[in-house]
């Protein structure tokens, strides 16, 4: 069956440049690079609370009694006992066990959704038809239907509370409820988030998603709320070390060295890659890992700068790089060669030219 091309909703986005926040293509999409000022955008993510829309990430709906238990079958986290309204991260890795993409499974019961990196969403639904013999499953790209709104910060589970009710407290990690509230519908998913900190996702269409926006904006009170963009993001997820397609999940590298183990059952048997992650983990044959890195100066980064030792020996490569606020810094993110890769290495990064920036391994 072939795929359709990458459906579009532009709706939301196309909302946001009418208030006055110019956008930026990315992946075939348009994401608001800044809202307000950088630094008030970076603090509501490290001290208060952050509102982005997350609707340029790839959205795949699953239809049909066997859905589920396919996914089970060739993804790494077991799903077969996930309960309605459940969430569970997992991730499909090819034969030889490079990642095709991370995903979060959402359980309607009736149907699921996976969420991932838009880059990764036409890989993911070949992959997952590639497996489709006999089983009972449909395979849809569902950008069209919905929009995606994210709530992380420290503050987010008070703010939450403020939008829908005690239920905020009363959920769980990892499950979602449908919710009606100030004649706003939408689904309401509490996700394990970053620094200890739970994150909450927004599922609706866009006028609903507008109304979500424009109440949590004329309702912010006292919290220190901010719309974030991409480019205060971009950093904060660079500073926690947190990968993404293509940047750091990509067919060049497995989940073991990316350092997201825990999106493996090992105890679930087979599923695609299976046998090639069981032997690096077993025999501890993971001969790279993603660390951060400070750099001593800034530069511009191209696609595939080297880092390299003192005695120019090659030992990675950086995959993302940022220029913090917080650390005062230019930093980074690498797939560096476990030999090198203690905090407070020194290596030295080579420009072209000769130029030599001198990098320590975070």
């Amino acid at each position: 069956m072939m795929i359709a091309a990458d459906e579009k909703n532009l709706q939301l986005i196309e909302y946001l440049e009418s208030l006055g926040f110019p956008s930026f293509p990315i992946d075939g999409y348009k994401v608001i690079n800044k809202y307000s000022g950088l630094e008030d955008e970076i603090n509501s993510l490290y001290s208060g609370v952050a509102l982005r829309s997350v609707s340029h990430q790839g959205i795949i709906e699953l239809k049909g009694s066997d859905a589920l238990d396919l996914v089970h079958r060739i993804a790494t986290n077991s799903v077969k006992d996930l309960p309605k309204e459940g969430v569970r991260r997992t991730m499909f890795t090819s034969e030889k066990g490079r990642f095709i993409g991370v995903t979060n499974l959402l359980n309607f019961e009736n149907y699921q959704l996976l969420v991932c990196d838009r880059i990764s969403k036409m890989k993911i639904m070949s992959w997952i038809r590639k497996y489709v013999i006999s089983d009972d499953v449909e395979v849809n790209d569902a950008n069209s239907k919905y929009n995606l709104l994210e709530l992380c910060g420290p503050q987010s589970e008070s703010f939450a509370s403020l939008v829908c009710g005690n239920v905020v407290h009363e959920m769980q990690p990892n499950t979602f409820k449908i919710m009606h509230t100030e004649n706003i519908l939408f689904f309401l998913i509490k996700l394990s988030g970053e620094r200890g900190y739970n994150k909450f996702w927004f599922l609706a269409d866009f006028e609903n998603s507008k109304r979500l926006i424009v109440y949590m904006n004329e309702n912010k009170g006292v919290f220190n709320f901010n719309l974030v963009g991409e480019e205060a993001y971009d950093i904060y997820r660079i500073e926690q070390g947190i990968p993404i397609a293509p940047n750091e999940i990509n067919d060049d590298h497995n989940p073991l060295e990316a350092g997201l183990i825990d999106l493996i059952d090992f105890k679930k048997g087979c599923y695609i890659g299976q046998e090639i992650i069981a032997r690096l983990d077993s025999y501890n044959k993971v001969q790279k890992k993603l660390v951060g890195v400070k750099f001593s100066d800034k530069f511009e980064l191209n696609n595939g700068q080297l880092i390299l030792e003192d005695s120019g020996i090659e030992v990675g490569k950086i995959t993302s790089y940022t220029v913090s606020s917080k650390l005062k810094t230019s930093i980074g993110l690498a797939y560096i060669q476990i030999a090198h890769s203690t905090p407070g290495k020194q290596l030295a990064l080579k420009l072209p030219g000769n130029n030599i920036i001198n990098t320590e391994i975070q």
